[in-house]
């Protein structure tokens, strides 16, 4: 077997372990619990491959590895592993009938997200191709940018996490209902743009390694992207039902990539 193989057959045991699970349980949030974890194992198969003896990769695996890692730890801290589902599928759930929601939950949940996730990782796919390459001040490079990537995911995770403790400490009265402070005054999903960037990046890594930027392997960044896209617009289809004043806020701040605030709406943002 290659590491494509490898991977491949990994990934779909963990499809085949997800689907189950969420038959089970009648819990349908298993793809998040192991969505910060298998991406790191299928690159260091690749460089496991490769004997560890590969630098990019190493580097590579190394990297993912930091990212898994500050995730799941962001995951544990609010509940993910303690059977909470994601408030997102309920009421998913009841707008569609329940054959409609299981051929959702095998189709996209359980087999197309775990596709994304198998290949976000496909960069190390060419990395490895192209191991006679060298390590360069390139592959540096992007691995600082990597690195100020995840340092500006952990900081809009905390500074939600902080608002999200403030608010629960101070009750049904707490203002402004949501978080608009920080480095969300500038994005209102800070996080999706350093999560997202983040595996753009990892895709130079492979590019930088065949040469060229015209990779197939950029597939992964953007059917992630797209997906970050589609839970945007449902996630904040919910928060707008719950806060009539997150229009406001919508009106003033950038979606996803970090900019300053328009003018249009500011007065309203804090009501």
């Amino acid at each position: 077997m290659n590491p494509l193989h490898t991977v491949m057959l990994l990934a779909a045991l963990v499809v085949l372990g997800v689907w189950m699970a969420s038959l089970i349980t009648h819990d349908h949030s298993w793809v998040d619990r192991i969505w910060s974890i298998v991406p790191a194992v299928y690159v260091w198969v690749f460089a496991g491959y490769a004997g560890l003896a590969d630098p990019r990769l190493n580097v590579m695996a190394v990297l993912v590895t930091l990212w898994a890692a500050r995730l799941t730890f962001n995951f544990a801290r609010k509940g993910g592993y303690t059977g909470t589902e994601d408030y997102r599928w309920p009421i998913l759930r009841a707008r569609m009938a329940r054959w409609q929601f299981e051929i959702f939950n095998f189709f996209f949940i359980s087999l197309y997200q775990n596709i994304i996730l198998l290949l976000i990782t496909l960069p190390a796919l060419t990395a490895y191709e192209h191991r006679s390459t060298p390590f360069g001040v390139l592959d540096a490079v992007i691995a600082v940018v990597f690195l100020g990537l995840l340092v500006g995911e952990t900081i809009s995770d905390q500074q939600q996490w902080n608002f999200q403790k403030a608010k629960r400490a101070g009750g049904p009265e707490f203002r402004p209902r949501f978080l608009q402070s920080g480095l969300w005054k500038f994005s209102r999903h800070p996080n999706f743009f350093f999560e997202q960037a983040q595996w753009w990046t990892l895709f130079l890594f492979g590019a930088v390694a065949a040469g060229s930027l015209l990779q197939w392997t950029v597939l992964g960044a953007v059917l992630l992207t797209t997906l970050f896209v589609g839970s945007t617009v449902f996630t904040e289809s919910i928060t707008r039902s719950k806060y009539p004043e997150y229009v406001d806020y919508q009106a003033t701040t950038s979606p996803i990539v970090p900019w300053p605030p328009r003018r249009a709406g500011k007065a309203s943002v804090a009501a």
